[in-house]
């Protein structure tokens, strides 16, 4: 499907200038998958994704979280309470990109054992 941009031009990630190309990066990137499948079960607490997503840094987490906020991926809603209460949770946007990704982390875990092989094999 084709889908024109505001210029008129075509979107085209194969295109350098082309700003699908910076969705593509936000999407492909490991953080935006792992946070995209932590909440699509439902609206988390930061601390409660920082537990599920092991290895992420804080500086990390907040980086992402921001992003995919900005780009209208999740919703950032601050409840007015002491202490804040900061709740996480897809958009109709966001959760068009729960099954992609799920397909993506269900391929990298059905097929490590191959990586890992090929790996070996290259390096030796």
């Amino acid at each position: 499907m084709l889908t024109w941009l505001p210029d008129g031009r075509p979107a085209d990630v194969y295109s350098a200038p082309c700003p699908s190309r910076q969705v593509l990066d936000r999407i492909a990137d490991k953080w935006t998958a792992l946070i995209v499948g932590c909440l699509s079960t439902g609206t988390k607490r930061y601390g409660e994704l920082r537990a599920a997503i092991d290895g992420v840094s804080e500086k990390m987490l907040t980086q992402t979280l921001r992003s995919l906020e900005r780009d209208g991926l999740l919703t950032r809603t601050s409840h007015p309470t002491v202490p804040p209460k900061v709740e996480y949770g897809l958009t109709p946007l966001g959760r068009t990109l729960t099954g992609p990704l799920a397909a993506i982390r269900d391929w990298a875990e059905i097929h490590i054992n191959e990586v890992t092989d090929a790996r070996a094999r290259y390096d030796s």
